[in-house]
């Protein structure tokens, strides 16, 4: 089977040729027709995660997957053999990046009838992202303020809509030249994140969504009301994280140190901060695919890229300047 794969950390992607998947009783066996790419590949494959999150390298690459099923396993009840298939694969049994990925049916649900399957392929990361930000960790309500950084981003163009849907304001940083475009997503006020100042733009808010981290994170804090809640998806880890993660205690402290300054800051304002790493819900995809279906989230992809390019497109990741996600097509 064919596969692109990282052999030690910070080394290039290849491509390869891997065993088929071992199936276990609970699994699907999928055929996949597409696979977002996300910023996260890449910092796997740069070692940004070695500690906090070690893979058993060669390790094939990807976290988001839309297909058809090819097979189940003897206790699978919830698909059969010619379903289309989304999902992310749980932390640990990640690789879309290939011909066919077993995923345990816990972490698929039917994909949304009325997008492509690029577009489906799309969406589990950041949709699952937005979700548990905003609906499990921030109980986004009717009336609340919400900031979301990098609007145009696979994460932000979907949380902005996400937010909309669930009654809130919402403020979101971007280009200049994508002001129009989060502005169709639903975004109330848009700041020009090269030419204006968020911080002394924006007060009274309930919650943050923070992609970027750094000085970014810590201007976000200062935007929040008494009890608000900043939620970074790029770290500092939290203890939390690293709690629920199970990793060895020595680790734990070192992650409970990471972001020790950030929360002591957070509660001077009076405010929280909690790191968020999305896991695996089959259950939240088919909330989302329902949203998706209803027209209340639009997919957005900037890019499809074929299957044989994907050591390029994981390459151009970085780079940017792509509305919504990079998604790479093996129809």
């Amino acid at each position: 089977m064919r596969a692109f794969v990282v052999d030690k950390y910070k080394g290039p992607l290849r491509d390869a040729d891997v065993p088929e998947p071992t199936m276990g009783e609970r699994d699907v066996l999928v055929q996949v027709r597409a696979a977002g790419l996300n910023v996260l590949d890449e910092k796997i494959r740069a070692g940004e995660f070695t500690q906090i999150l070690p893979y058993r390298l060669p390790l094939i690459l990807g976290h988001d997957v839309a297909g058809t099923v090819i097979r189940v396993g003897a206790k699978v009840g919830g698909f059969k053999p010619g379903d289309v298939v989304y999902g992310r694969p749980e932390k640990d049994s990640i690789g879309t990046f290939a011909e066919r990925i077993a995923v345990d049916e816990a972490d698929l649900a039917l994909a949304p009838v009325s997008v492509t399957i690029e577009e489906a392929g799309s969406l589990p990361l950041v949709a699952l992202t937005a979700w548990q930000a905003l609906v499990e960790r921030g109980k986004v309500k009717p009336g609340h303020k919400v900031l979301i950084h990098a609007g145009a981003g696979g994460v932000g163009s979907i949380a902005i809509q996400l937010a909309k849907h669930l009654g809130a304001t919402v403020a979101t940083t971007v280009s200049a030249g994508n002001a129009d475009f989060v502005r169709d997503l639903g975004a109330d006020t848009v700041i020009d994140y090269r030419n204006q100042d968020f911080e002394e733009l924006l007060s009274g808010y309930d919650l943050v969504l923070d992609s970027l981290g750094g000085e970014n994170l810590e201007k976000s804090l200062r935007v929040l009301k008494p009890g608000g809640k900043a939620i970074g998806i790029s770290g500092p880890p939290d203890p939390t994280f690293a709690r629920d993660t199970r990793l060895n205690p020595v680790l734990r402290l070192i992650i409970t140190g990471l972001s020790a300054g950030v929360r002591r800051r957070a509660r001077a304002l009076g405010v929280t901060y909690e790191f968020l790493f999305m896991r695996a819900s089959g259950d939240q995809l088919r909330l989302i695919a329902t949203l998706v279906d209803d027209g209340v989230l639009r997919p957005v992809v900037g890019r499809v890229v074929p299957f044989d390019h994907t050591i390029q497109a994981l390459q151009n990741l970085e780079k940017g300047g792509i509305r919504g996600k990079t998604v790479i097509s093996n129809p």
